[in-house]
């Protein structure tokens, strides 16, 4: 059997209604599929004005929006239609990105069938409850995750150091890696751009500390804002660039009150605001690999991040960046100071890191996936 025989059923709970690196790397997969002559469907909830349009023929789920989220919806299940859809298609494999309620009833009905599911993990949503208070409801989520994931065929995790943590917590023995790659048009240093720096009021001797992605509080901005202060507190000289939009820019506002804010930018323009970073700090710990980071290493600028999954897997300690312990605020504010103070390390590692992100190609690491689909058809035809 090869790609072309695939015929795969995708359920996900964002797939391009909100706008981030998980769906887009979902659109990207289903765009290659069908490319190589696969069939697919994606099942996700949709919205009159989603953020972009979806890959693919999209069906849409019944669902509801997160009352603390309401940008989020969850897919509340299968409706009687959902699953004449399904079986009409007649998928040979099932793909879940999400495990949520409408996953967990589209995984009833793949086993029901003997259907190979894979699941796919995107985020760590046990670690999100930390930024509400409620770290004490971590195991129960672990718990749930593992009895959703230990009923699927197999895993697909963005980076060893993801699969690392699933293998520790009991997830699955079957877990792969489904890695991510970077568009090189888009992700360069060529991109950088002085006058557009200028006419943010960023001074060509000033080194910018960026901010990329969703601006909502469990990527870090507690920390991220706290080290900028610690920052100030000892003058060291240096100016801040935020890309990305979210319900928390209000609050990042203001705790960065002197940041320059760009709002969520694209394409050519997202480039160029990367590119036009000295570097980039990430402080998130819910990553489970990391695209702002392959696309700042893309852009030839050294990376600032917490030791945790995604991030470890891409930075190279002390070559193409620097890890440091999660929240470790002084330990943060020590090592951007370093870079501040040295152009030639921010030369030295932003370069290593250019080096680096020319690994990541997009086909080859979508074609993984089709393999692993066709690897599990197999298997479960030959039981």
């Amino acid at each position: 059997m090869d790609t072309a025989g695939l015929r795969i059923a995708l359920f996900s709970g964002n797939y391009n209604y909100v706008r981030d690196g998980a769906n887009q790397a979902l659109n990207r997969l289903v765009e290659y599929l069908l490319r190589q002559g696969a069939a697919v469907r994606v099942y996700s909830p949709k919205v009159a004005d989603p953020a972009f349009e979806p890959a693919g023929d999209l069906v849409g789920l019944p669902n509801l929006p997160i009352p603390t989220r309401k940008e989020y919806r969850v897919p509340l299940g299968l409706s009687a239609g959902i699953r004449r859809d399904l079986e009409e298609f007649a998928p040979n494999v099932v793909h879940l990105a999400s495990p949520d309620p409408s996953s967990h009833r589209a995984l009833t009905w793949a086993r029901k069938h003997g259907v190979p599911a894979l699941a796919s993990v995107h985020t760590r949503f046990e670690t999100y409850l930390r930024y509400y208070g409620m770290a004490f409801a971590e195991p129960w989520i672990e718990a749930g995750l593992r009895r959703f994931y230990r009923r699927c065929d197999a895993l697909v995790a963005p980076s060893e150091s993801m699969a690392e943590v699933l293998r520790e917590q009991g997830m699955n023995r079957d877990i792969g890696i489904w890695s991510r790659g970077v568009d090189r048009d888009v992700f360069n240093s060529a991109r950088r751009d002085s006058d557009w720096r200028r006419a943010l009021g960023i001074a060509d001797d000033e080194v910018a500390i960026g901010f990329l992605g969703r601006l909502v509080m469990e990527k870090g901005l507690d920390v991220f804002s706290d080290t900028i202060t610690e920052l100030r507190r000892r003058d060291v000289r240096h100016t801040v660039l935020v890309i990305g939009e979210g319900p928390a820019r209000g609050w990042f506002e203001e705790h960065l009150p002197q940041g320059a804010f760009v709002g969520f930018q694209q394409g050519p323009d997202l480039g160029r605001a990367v590119a036009s970073m000295d570097l980039l700090f990430n402080p998130s710990i819910t990553e489970t690999f990391g695209n702002v980071t392959l696309e700042a290493m893309a852009c030839g600028l050294p990376v600032v991040a917490a030791r945790a999954t995604g991030s470890t897997s891409l930075i190279e300690d002390g070559t193409t960046g620097t890890l440091v312990e999660p929240g470790n605020v002084t330990g943060f504010a020590d090592v951007l100071a370093r870079y501040i103070d040295s152009p030639e390390l921010r030369r030295a590692h932003g370069q290593a890191g250019e080096n680096r992100s020319r690994d990541y190609s997009w086909d080859r690491i979508n074609q993984t996936v089709a393999d692993r689909y066709v690897r599990l058809v197999e298997a479960r035809a030959q039981r």
